[in-house]
């Protein structure tokens, strides 16, 4: 298959080409690129086709990724007619996406695709075949692990969750270097002992982060100094907080289309 990437300098398309390139799921001679500042002399350490608008990178490809900014949708003039298009921009729906004419499947990376380890939910429209679904899952290996969900409407909550990758832990984690060094720890400590909590806590909880919930009644029953916290913490607004935060992404994923010029 000849893969398209637009948006391919982008974070996400970057990461999705490199990967593709470097796992040997798409030779170079293969693989179609486009973006706003044009072709370079190499991408990824390789030589690529670089289309010079996404019309042409539609024509040259069987399966089209849209990695651009929503409200960079309608300029682009996608005619993918009879293709598989993939798209990861947030907020532009099917219903927007059908314009171009191809099979549609929505997907949601994040940030932790450029180490391969994004976890990608995704939705099919109708119209696309069980050979798109297993393209879209060889793709999307490349940057880590993929589940496909029923509805469309659960993108724009995967878009909060899962799509904001590292965000919420380095907010955490500004949080706790901030009280350390506010109470006299020199930055370097600081920031270590975040990562330790961040970081190497988090690692506890990976592969069976539905444990979390035991996790923290072992904590409270323990009723030492980290159930002190919890507990302040929830005092505080903590588990209010996260939930408002999501609350806001989603609604801003369903609005970001809006934002587009039409």
């Amino acid at each position: 298959m000849r893969i398209g990437i637009i948006g391919a300098t982008g974070w996400l398309g970057s990461a999705l080409g490199g990967r593709l390139l470097s796992l040997g799921i798409v030779t170079p001679d293969r693989l179609v690129v486009a973006n706003r500042s044009g072709a370079r002399s190499d991408y990824h350490g390789h030589a690529v086709t670089w289309a010079r608008d996404a019309v042409e990178l539609a024509a040259l490809s069987d399966i089209v990724v849209v990695s651009v900014r929503p409200q960079d949708w309608p300029a682009l003039g996608l005619g993918a007619e009879g293709k598989l298009v993939l798209s990861f921009m947030a907020g532009v729906g099917s219903d927007r996406l059908r314009d171009c004419g191809g099979r549609i499947v929505r997907a949601m990376p994040n940030a932790a695709a450029d180490i391969g380890r994004s976890w990608t939910p995704w939705w099919a429209d109708q119209g696309v075949t069980d050979a798109d679904r297993q393209a879209v899952t060889t793709i999307l290996s490349a940057i880590g692990t993929s589940d496909e969900i029923a509805r469309e409407s659960q993108i724009d909550l995967m878009t909060a969750l899962p799509g904001s990758g590292a965000a919420y832990p380095a907010l955490m984690a500004v949080a706790m270097a901030r009280f350390m060094t506010d109470n006299g720890l020199p930055p370097d400590i600081a920031w270590r002992a975040a990562d330790a909590a961040v970081c190497g806590g988090a690692a506890m909880l990976a592969g069976r982060i539905a444990d979390a919930p035991a996790l923290l009644a072992a904590y409270r029953d323990y009723r030492g100094t980290t159930a002190a916290g919890i507990d302040a913490a929830e005092a505080a607004g903590f588990s209010a907080a996260i939930r408002a935060a999501l609350d806001a992404a989603a609604r801003k994923a369903r609005a970001m289309a809006g934002d587009a010029p039409a």
